[in-house]
């Protein structure tokens, strides 16, 4: 298992595999802490969570380096996912007790409530391209639901993996509560089937949800899916166009484009469709990628050379099917893992900028009359995020909630999660939900308690 820095190319560290025998040992330890710290109060819960938020913020600069160095993101994005890392720490030691408190119900019984425990060790299965956040939108929810977790980390980002398992216990949470385990994608299936763990999360592609789905599904474990996306935004007649296209421009080229909830395709009123192209064409084209660490660089390399080559694959074969270039749409010379904004037209059913998941800074736009406009948008296997940019907040409001398939839409903004509010998608884009009050009950028993 290697980490590889994707602008320089050179190997960060070689991370020897633990073998089956190890992860057993690991997943037992975990499993017996979770009998004692399932007894713990939500409020010594509290006090080891707010030290991990303090440790987070404390060491963002030193964090942020790892993932610059392992996945490519710039700098003061790392720095900004460490910081969202530690809010939703402090979310939820502010919040988890309430969430989870006894819920009285009227029967005919003299007491009647539902009341919600934890259940167990949880697997978390996550991607490299939010290395911290992806894990931590899972971690803080669970560990202050009283479950305990281990972590299948992306291969590449193993450094970011084991400096979370570092915090933790800098944290001062007891031994084992959280652990991380370097396997490789063919260990996951005997950590799901293990008895001592009690359900599996997993971020990442479709065919991969589909794969921990039917091991979870066969094992009658409860699994939370959150999958790729290929997000819709209708720029509408009466849009500020200058205000949507850099919102739009922003949310495409975020993490370089690698982001499940990106803006990927725009759906645009035929009116204003050239105007709002040549202002979208202008943004994307004044983006300046580069060395990650320099603050004048927009976005960092993708964080696999293999990943910018199928992405490349994926413009090559829009073009020959009819697809125009707007603007990039070339590998740049060099050896870093580079792939320049892209923006394309004229893309049409069949091709794979059409249907497929452009993991990178490719846009598509389309331009549509308002019958096309809904069709087109939900014309997708994905149903992850969506945006609307009107002026007119009731009918954006009206698309947003009847006329866009989709788990997250946004109205004159871009699709962002927050610890405040459910995050998840619909269709292939997994099912369950992660943050917010609904997330922490994913994994907890939603326990019935009657009293005569």
């Amino acid at each position: 298992m290697q980490s590889i820095n994707p602008f320089t190319g050179k190997v960060i560290c070689d991370y020897k595999e633990y073998s089956s025998s190890e992860v057993e040992k690991i997943i037992l330890k975990v499993d017996q802490a979770f009998h004692s710290w399932k007894l713990t109060s939500f409020e010594q819960r509290a006090i080891f969570m707010k030290n991990l938020q303090a440790r987070l913020l404390v060491k963002k600069e030193e964090l942020a380096g790892i993932i610059v160095s392992e996945m490519g993101k710039v700098k003061r994005e790392a720095i900004g996912e460490i910081e969202k890392c530690a809010s939703v720490c402090g979310y939820y030691a502010e919040n988890a007790e309430s969430f989870l408190k006894n819920e009285p119900i009227k029967t005919e019984a003299s007491e009647a409530y539902i009341s919600y425990q934890p259940i167990g060790t949880v697997l978390a299965v996550m991607p490299w391209n939010f290395p911290f956040w992806q894990v931590f939108r899972f971690l803080a929810p669970a560990l202050m639901a009283g479950n305990t977790g281990v972590l299948k980390h992306a291969s590449n980002v193993s450094g970011c993996a084991l400096a979370i398992e570092q915090l933790v216990s800098e944290a001062g949470f007891p031994e084992n509560v959280f652990r991380t385990l370097l396997i490789g994608s063919n260990a996951v299936k005997a950590v799901i089937e293990n008895p001592l763990i009690k359900a599996v999360t997993l971020t990442g592609s479709t065919p991969a949800g589909r794969s921990v789905a039917s091991i979870a599904g066969y094992a009658l474990k409860k699994s939370v899916l959150e999958l790729g996306g290929s997000d819709p935004y209708l720029i509408l007649e009466d849009a500020d166009i200058e205000t949507a296209a850099r919102l739009c421009v922003t949310s495409r080229l975020l993490n370089a484009g690698q982001s499940c909830i990106g803006a990927k395709r725009f759906i645009i009123a035929e009116v204003i469709y050239d105007q709002f192209k040549a202002e979208f064409v202008r943004l994307m084209s004044e983006a300046k990628f580069g060395d990650p660490l320099d603050p004048e660089t927009s976005i960092g390399p993708l964080a696999r050379i293999d990943l910018r080559d199928e992405l490349h694959q994926q413009v090559v074969k829009s073009v020959e099917m009819g697809a125009t270039v707007l603007f990039g749409g070339f590998i740049p010379e060099g050896s870093a893992a580079f792939y320049p904004p892209t923006v394309l037209e004229n893309v049409v059913p069949g091709m794979p900028a059409y249907h497929e998941e452009l993991f990178g800074p490719v846009a598509v736009l389309f331009r549509a009359n308002s019958e096309e406009a809904i069709r087109i948008a939900n014309d997708t296997v994905f149903g992850l995020g969506a945006g609307v940019f009107t002026s007119n907040i009731e009918k954006g409001k009206a698309l947003a909630e009847k006329g866009l398939e989709a788990g997250c839409v946004f109205v004159n903004d871009f699709v962002k999660s927050d610890p405040r509010l459910p995050f998840g998608g619909i269709k292939e884009s997994g099912y369950g939900r992660e943050l917010s009050v609904v997330g922490i009950r994913e994994f907890v028993n939603v326990k019935t308690v009657v009293v005569r």
